[in-house]
């Protein structure tokens, strides 16, 4: 592809050479580029992408794309970008034909829930009859073909390729996470999304984003780039972004007047229901996950539904089947020792008090919790989850989650200044953590392993382990019953 197409809607100015120089691919990544591919260098918070142009030139870049100034070499053609971050998007999307242009984009913002509610719209969507993509924090998927992430949303290139090939697989829709690191970096710059649902905000990433208010604007961008948005009243986040957008709002709520009121909650150990007022109609609403947060993520959704013209009744058939890996996911269905076992993924102060009061509403004996926090993460958080994971528990065993770089003894150390009664023990290893709470666990207990949810990996100093806490829960069962 031509220079010049590549950069369509991109302002630019050409440092050196020619527009007409034929482009093989993009990267912005020295290490991957290519005889004759075009490199972007990004300026990053940790690495600067214009410290790597000689690498970028050695492997074979002819054209470098820059936005700032560099020392030039000679025979190479560079482009001047106001911000190169922006640039990558547009040109990504031009290198793959936008393809976000030949599907519906909805995408789902927010602390908690959005994963939840990816799954659940999927469902929707291919209930009705569509061909559905997902991006997000467990998995990618292009139909039922699961394909693996390490981001929630992807680099704007690897986005747009993803886009592509799901074009190519007739997708008729693509569901997606948006995280604040995304939106904040760039990485959906230039997509159109069909909705955009907002479902809470509460402290997380402010390692990143140093500020909660810098949280709240990074998050928001997503409603600037929507044509509808659905957006939750009852948190006052949401209230703020009604402020900002004006018009093509569908409100959803469980307290306050909005147009799409869930309300006669009825929670039990298997699922949730509900009446749902849409505009003065009722329908009552059965989910198969527990939880009245899950109330909220399915308002969210219903909502992006009803403006896609799905009716009501293939929404509630879809709703009542679904399931999402590692959200409130009870892995002891079929034991007989009396008690369960729930994993979520409940790695923030606000999900880790959402998880523990609705799993208290339907425990008949003692709630037993295991949480930890990741290392290399916000450390503000950690004392605030000591207190919650103790207070909200009969029980609780702080321990490991992923430490990354960190000594995880210093963390549980952090977790436990927030502590304030004495119902709970320190065990690092969180394998070890798991089996102390189930040997003390008796008939109508239930256990919440909180933080990890799907995944299937734990993250150490030195390495990453396979830890899968469904089969950990799984190999300890079988012991228990020897």
């Amino acid at each position: 592809m031509q220079i010049k197409n590549l950069l369509e809607n991109i302002e630019y100015s050409m440092l050196s050479e020619k527009e007409d120089i034929q482009v093989n691919s993009i990267q912005y990544d020295s290490r991957k580029v290519k005889e004759g591919d075009m490199f972007f260098a990004i300026e990053g918070f940790n690495l600067d992408g214009h410290k790597f142009i000689n690498k970028a030139i050695e492997n074979g870049s002819r054209v470098i794309v820059i936005q700032k100034p560099v020392e030039q070499v000679g025979g190479i053609t560079y482009i001047m970008v106001d911000d190169s971050r922006k640039a990558l998007a547009i040109a990504a999307a031009n290198f793959y034909g936008n393809p976000s242009k030949k599907m519906k984009i909805i995408g789902i913002t927010g602390t908690n829930g959005k994963t939840t509610s990816a799954f659940m719209l999927k469902a929707i969507l291919e209930e009705k009859g569509y061909k559905v993509g997902l991006i997000g924090t467990i998995a990618n998927y292009i139909g039922s073909v699961e394909i693996h992430t390490d981001k929630t949303t992807p680099e704007s290139l690897e986005l747009q390729k993803l886009f592509n090939e799901m074009v190519e697989k007739k997708v008729d829709y693509c569901v997606m996470e948006v995280s604040s690191h995304s939106l904040e970096l760039h990485r959906v710059h230039g997509i159109e999304f069909s909705e955009g649902i907002f479902t809470n905000l509460t402290r997380d990433h402010l390692d990143f984003h140093k500020t909660f208010e810098n949280y709240f604007n990074a998050k928001s961008k997503l409603f600037t780039m929507s044509n509808k948005s659905i957006v939750n009243i009852d948190d006052s986040y949401g209230e703020r972004i009604l402020e900002q957008v004006k018009s093509n709002i569908t409100t959803y709520s469980l307290k306050k007047p909005s147009d799409l009121k869930g309300y006669n909650l009825k929670l039990h150990s298997r699922g949730i229901e509900f009446t749902l007022n849409n505009r003065n109609e009722e329908v009552v609403i059965k989910l198969s996950i527990p939880g009245t947060y899950n109330v909220y993520n399915a308002l969210g959704c219903i909502g992006a539904a009803l403006n896609e013209g799905i009716d009501i009744y293939t929404i509630k058939r879809a709703l009542e089947k679904v399931t999402v890996p590692g959200r409130c996911e009870i892995i002891t269905l079929n034991n007989h020792l009396g008690f369960d076992v729930i994993v979520d993924y409940s790695h923030t102060p606000d999900s880790l008090e959402n998880i523990l009061k609705n799993v208290r509403e339907f425990t008949q004996g003692r709630l037993i919790c295991i949480f930890g926090c990741g290392g290399d993460r916000d450390r503000t958080k950690r004392p605030i989850m000591g207190e919650i994971g103790t207070e909200l528990s009969d029980f609780a065993i702080i321990t490991s989650d992923n430490p990354r770089t960190e000594e995880p003894n210093s963390i549980l150390k952090e977790i436990q200044a927030g502590v304030k009664k004495d119902n709970y023990e320190l065990i690092e290893n969180r394998k070890e953590a798991i089996k102390r709470a189930m040997s003390l666990a008796e008939k109508g207990d239930i256990i919440v392993i909180a933080g990890k949810g799907h995944e299937t990996y734990q993250i150490l100093k030195d390495k990453t382990i396979d830890f899968d806490e469904r089969k950990v829960v799984a190999d300890i069962i079988k012991e228990l019953e020897l």
